[in-house]
This record gives C-alpha cells, sequence and structure tokens, in this order.
C-alpha cells in the first residue's frame, strides 16, 4: 500500500511562482482531481510530484522516503501521463505499451497479457498493431492511459487525459481510473472537466499556484 506525500511542495520557473507551498497526503485508494483554469499550476504540481520538476522548496515522498528525480520516481512506481501523452509515434500502440514494462523486467509474456488486456479495457483492441501517429488525438490518450494501466502503478499521475475524448469514452477512462483506485493506486487527475472532477474522492482547485479544496480528502 503506497502513499505519496508532498510537504510545502514549491515550483518556480525563475520569479514566477508556479506552485505555492502545497501539502498533500495521499493513500492508497484515493483518486484526486486537480483543477484550476490553464496556467494554474496543475502541470507543474504533476511533474514536481511525478520527480520530472525539482522544486524551489519542499519534498516529495513515496511511502516515507523521498524521490531523488524521475528515474528513481518511476522505479518505485510513479507513473506520469503528461498531457502530450509521451508516446513514440514511430510505434505501434502495441509497442508503446510493451517497451515499459519489458524495461521494468516484466516477462514477455506477461508483458503482452497485461498489453492485450489493457488496449481491451480502453477499446483500442483492435488498433493494437496501428503507429501511433495514425491514431486521432482522443485514442492516443487512450494508449498513453492503456500504458498505465498494464504497468501496474502504484502512483498514477494523468495530466488532463480525458480532454480530447467524446462522452462515452470519457466515462469509460474515468471508470478505468477509478478501478485502479480501487486496486490501491493513488490517482491524481489534472482536468478543466467538471464531470470528470465530480468522480473523484475529492478535489484540489489552484489559481495561479495557491490551492484551495472545494472538497477535502476523505478522512481515513
Amino acid at each position: 500500500m503506497s502513499e505519496l506525500r508532498a510537504n510545502g511542495l514549491t515550483v518556480t520557473y525563475g520569479n514566477l511562482v508556479a506552485v505555492q507551498a502545497i501539502d498533500l497526503d495521499l493513500e492508497a485508494g484515493v483518486m484526486l482531481a486537480v483543477t484550476g483554469p490553464s496556467g494554474a499550476g496543475k502541470s507543474s504540481l504533476l511533474w514536481a510530484l511525478a520527480g520530472a520538476l525539482s522544486p524551489a522548496a519542499g519534498s516529495v515522498n513515496v511511502d516515507g522516503t523521498p524521490l531523488a528525480d524521475r528515474d528513481d520516481a518511476a522505479a518505485r512506481g510513479v507513473t506520469l501521463i503528461p498531457q502530450g501523452n509521451g508516446l513514440a509515434g514511430a510505434l505501434s500502440a502495441e509497442e508503446n505499451i510493451l517497451v515499459p514494462m519489458l524495461a521494468r523486467k516484466v516477462s514477455p509474456r506477461k508483458a503482452l497479457e497485461r498489453t492485450s488486456a489493457a488496449l481491451e479495457l480502453v477499446g483500442l483492441a483492435e488498433s493494437g498493431r496501428h503507429l501511433v501517429d495514425e491514431l486521432s488525438g482522443g485514442q492516443q490518450q487512450r494508449v498513453a492511459l492503456a500504458r498505465a494501466f498494464a504497468m501496474r502503478a502504484a502512483v498514477i499521475l494523468a495530466d488532463e487525459s480525458t480532454s480530447d475524448l467524446d462522452a462515452g469514452n470519457r466515462e469509460r477512462m474515468i471508470a478505468a481510473l477509478r478501478a485502479e483506485a480501487a486496486r490501491g493506486a493513488i490517482v491524481v487527475l489534472a482536468t478543466h472537466d467538471p464531470e470528470a472532477a465530480a468522480e473523484a474522492d475529492a478535489e484540489l482547485a489552484l489559481d495561479e499556484g495557491v490551492a484551495s479544496w472545494p472538497r477535502p480528502l476523505p478522512v481515513t
């Protein structure tokens, strides 16, 4: 069971403060929505939680141990789905899901099984051999989500991962993210979509990097 904690987490770009001293304590099984307008600091928060940005102040800990960098975070099961999806356009959808698992020493047989199941889950079972560059923006978002699901991540940080989806697929992906939380993952979804945010257990709103809690985390 994982725990993701941020203490006084602050992100700056020169003189610009993107995230102002945020405290978070997220336990396994919780799904948090991070909301706010463009430029509010949502992506900066997720990238800092993923170890991909070094904070100007504060710390990020997984299971009580500080994150060193992005490689350390990935090795400890922190998966980031960036706004641009982070897929390799020259690889197939299937290869984009398989390669990270093989790099983490998942056996080829299990990696193939997980890839097939993840593509089925996101409704792309027939598109696995298609190059990512041949897929629509919404399909690419679903491949990126499938990759996170197949990795059995301890922490899933999803940056606007439902923004290009139609209503049916958005509902399907939110349900899949909720299922990941039910499995025991920590899920953080940055979103502009109030309907997606409403499906989370709690909502953290950012405005010019300042956090408020329209819906606080449940008391455990």
